[in-house]
Formats: structure tokens, sequence, C-alpha cells
């Protein structure tokens, strides 16, 4: 009797051999994208992912941010003209109301890395493509305005306009008041969501937008909390049962002899 239960455990081993073998490489598969592995993604070439790491520098290294100067692994800054508009009713009791029009924006393009919470920032790593990409809630690190000069009237130098990257273009309606710059970054360490398709270029597993389609980064994202995978539970259960199925029937196998 010691012998057929055993010879059936066995049996049930042998046919729960791949099962766990299948279980285990699809756990392996999800922690090497959960720990932003390029080599795990890189099985997923041409498909659209979301990841959430921490940004770390591309492969030039940090870069500086266009008008403020700040160390970082992105930026981008606009330029609003404040006005008052034409005041076509000249009435004793007419109010005129300021506008302001964007006349320049931009975004820089430089490739930047995005790691697991954690991991070296300086090794291998997974890249992001910001370009037709615009970060969301990224960290404004300057806001600064810059009055029209008036006659007789000391105003300070303009530096930031030469600054300035883009071309400068509208309508410029009205009568000026000021120009506004305003600047944001995304620094070294910064939580980030990313989602787009994956690409690899010159060796490089790239995360970039996809034909027709927009990359969405998303800046300062909460931690997740730790919760045990499926695919772990899977593997571990399957794991479980053939190393008792194995142990079990060999056991009474030989008991039965």
């Amino acid at each position: 009797m010691l012998l057929v239960i055993g010879s059936v455990m066995l049996v049930a081993a042998v046919v729960l051999l791949p099962l766990t073998f299948l279980a285990v490489r699809r756990w392996l598969r999800q922690r090497g994208l959960a720990r932003l592995r390029p080599s795990a993604l890189a099985g997923h070439v041409g498909q659209r992912v979301t990841l959430t790491g921490v940004a770390a520098p591309g492969p030039a290294g940090t870069i500086g941010s266009g008008l403020a100067g700040a160390e970082c692994v992105w930026h981008g800054h606009e330029v609003l003209r404040h006005y008052w508009p034409l005041n076509r009713d000249r009435g004793a009791n007419a109010v005129r109301e300021r506008a302001c029009d964007p006349i320049a924006e931009f975004g820089s393009e430089e490739l930047f890395g995005l790691v697991a919470e954690g991991a070296a920032d300086e090794g291998d790593r997974v890249m992001v493509d910001p370009a037709d990409g615009e970060p969301r809630d990224a960290e404004l690190c300057l806001q600064r305005v810059v009055g029209r000069p008036q006659p007789g009237v000391a105003a300070a130098a303009d530096d930031l306009l030469p600054r300035v990257r883009g071309r400068i273009s509208g309508v410029f309606r009205g009568e000026t008041i000021e120009f506004e710059y305003r600047e944001w970054v995304i620094r070294r360490g910064a939580r980030v969501r990313v989602s787009g398709e994956v690409q690899v270029r010159d060796g490089r597993v790239v995360i970039a937008a996809p034909e027709g389609g927009g990359l969405t980064i998303e800046h300062g994202v909460d931690a997740q909390p730790v919760r045990l995978s499926p695919r772990r539970r899977e593997a571990a259960a399957f794991s479980a049962a053939l190393a008792f199925c194995a142990l079990a029937g060999t056991v009474l196998v030989l008991l039965g002899i």
C-alpha cells in the first residue's frame, strides 16, 4: 500500500515539475520588471508599460536647468507675457483687465535614468526619453517677474531672456506690463512614474512615446505599499507541493519496498 501511494506521489511530482518551472519563471520575470532590470524589460520591446522608480542621471550624467542652473535630470520652462488688452470701450467707467499669453515653452530631451528604490543610480539602468512627454507636477524651481522698463525709472536687468531656449513667438497684442519666467525640474533621486513604450536603442532599454501616442511622466508619486506578489505566491505554492510530493513519495516507496 505504501508503495502504491508513494508511486502516485512521485507521478504527481513529475507532473508538478514543469508547472513549478513555469511559475518560478513568471515570478522571476515579474520581479525583474519590478526591480527595473533592463534585461527583463528587453523582452517587452514594443509593449506599453508603466514603471515606478527613482530618477537617475542619463548617459551624460546630470544636467543644469536652462534658467536657474539647478542640477537635475530634466528641466522645462515657459515665458508668459502679461499685458493690457486694447481698450475698445473708452467710456469713463471702462475697466481694463490684464491678460497673459505664453510666448515661449521648452522641455529638455536628454535621456535620464530610472532605477528601483534603493538601487545604485550609476549602473545598468532603464532610460527614459522625455521627448513628446510633459512631466506632471514637476518641481517649480524658479518663478520670476520682470517688469517692462518705464521712462525715467531704473529697472532690473532681464538676465533670463538670453537663456530662454526655443523660439519666442506669439501675437504681441496690447500694452506689455511684464514678463514672467517659470522653470520646472526633476531632480536626481525624485520618485517618478513613467508610462510609455519599451524600445532598444544602441543597446540601451528606453521608455519612450509610442508612434501616434504620448509619454506620461508623473513626478513625486507616493511610495506603493509592499504587497506579496500573486506570482510569488503561485511559485511558492507549486514549489512547496513539488517538494512535498517528491520527498514524501520517495520515503513511502522506500518504506514499501
